[in-house]
């Protein structure tokens, strides 16, 4: 397959093991977008105001969400805190929760009630109820303290805990979230096969040098070297099942994102929902013409891998060709998306029908597939 080629392709359902869906008039704008960018299934965030630390408050939540789009399927978190037992462990696990997210104090978006950087001991309890039950930790990997060097970045800080916390707890699942260097990558390939990394369709095409000067491309964890991006450029194209797609897709209202053209004092985030299949697709058209993939490194299995099987297989859901990849919690599913080039170019903004809230989608007026579902 050329995939600079390709003007029609067919897809499993794209799954995004990490999306942040916010509340009210952001959330009600934001949900209904996830089918246009090929996804049916999501792992939702949980770092809401105030987080999301109880099973009932997760369960509330997917209501919500169900309530506005019924047929995407809604992966819920608790946010660790410590009001997070191993008793609200073995009660998330009957509820069907899938996991919880560690978040290091004051590192990104809502994060003030995070983890201290002596987690590891203050939650072993939590962690070994976990392992127990089978909940996956998904952990925002940048250190919270004082950086030993000024030369390495917050996320390499944090990759020394990622290997005490395998090697105490082998058979935790753990997912090292949005991996933005390459020495991640090669972090989470030490470990064991309990142990995965998401990759972001922003992290395989931006750099720090826009992260610093676009507001709409100012994230956390920031973008680094041409070389880092290349690396997870790979590293999504390799079919390493330890390596998946999770958007990170995280919208803000487009007044708070524009402050004088800089990204000073902007919240940090990256909204791609709407076209998050696409803007992976555009990332490998753009690394085949930079030289970094060939050809034939881009294949039908990579991308179905990559962008869906990998990581129902990792959460242990049904995968999209199997028998069983009907619905299994009452709601109707989609069953392929397909895509095609028909001109269409990502728009600056997404709003509201009243306009009271509008977004900024990263990488407006980039050519991209249009995207349509087959029942």
């Amino acid at each position: 397959m050329r995939l600079r080629d390709v003007q029609r392709l067919e897809l499993p359902p794209t799954a995004d093991m990490h999306v942040h869906l916010r509340q009210d008039k952001v959330m009600e704008l934001v949900v209904p977008q996830i089918l246009k960018g090929g996804v049916d299934t999501v792992f939702v965030m949980p770092n809401l105001q105030p987080p999301i630390t109880s099973v009932a408050q997760a369960l509330e939540y997917q209501s919500a969400l169900r309530s506005i789009e019924p047929r995407v399927h809604y992966l819920m978190s608790l946010y660790l805190h410590p009001s997070i037992t191993p008793e609200v462990i073995a009660e998330a696990a009957a509820a069907g929760i899938a996991g919880v997210k560690m978040y290091p104090q004051g590192v990104t978006t809502n994060s003030e009630s995070g983890v201290p950087a002596d987690f590891l001991s203050a939650y072993s309890p939590v962690f070994a109820a976990m392992e127990e039950h089978d909940l996956v930790l998904n952990l925002h990997g940048e250190w919270p303290g004082p950086l030993p060097s000024e030369d390495i970045s917050l996320e390499e800080a944090f990759l020394p805990e990622l290997k005490k916390l395998h090697e105490k707890f082998p058979r935790l699942r753990c997912v090292l979230e949005h991996c933005s260097t390459a020495a991640a990558l090669d972090a989470v390939r030490a470990c064991g096969p309990s142990v995965a990394g998401t990759i972001t369709a922003h992290h395989l095409y931006l750099t720090g040098d826009d992260s610093h000067t676009d507001p709409l491309a100012f994230c956390k964890p920031i973008p680094k070297k041409a070389s880092d991006r290349d690396a997870l450029i790979k590293a999504a194209c390799s079919g390493d099942p330890k390596f998946f797609f999770g958007s990170d897709s995280a919208p803000h209202p487009l007044a708070s994102k524009v402050v004088n053209g800089t990204t000073k004092a902007v919240p940090a985030g990256v909204f791609t929902q709407p076209f998050a299949t696409q803007l992976v697709l555009l990332a490998f058209e753009e690394a085949i013409a930079r030289g970094v993939l060939r050809e034939d490194e881009v294949t039908q299995d990579q991308l179905e891998r990559f962008l869906s099987r990998s990581s129902r297989r990792f959460y242990k859901l049904p995968v999209p060709d199997s028998p069983t990849a009907t619905a299994t919690d009452g709601q109707r599913r989609l069953k392929t998306i397909v895509l095609e080039r028909k001109g269409e170019t990502i728009p600056p903004s997404i709003r509201s029908a009243d306009g009271a809230v509008e977004i900024g989608v990263s990488k407006a007026a980039a050519p991209v597939f249009s995207l349509s579902w087959l029942a």
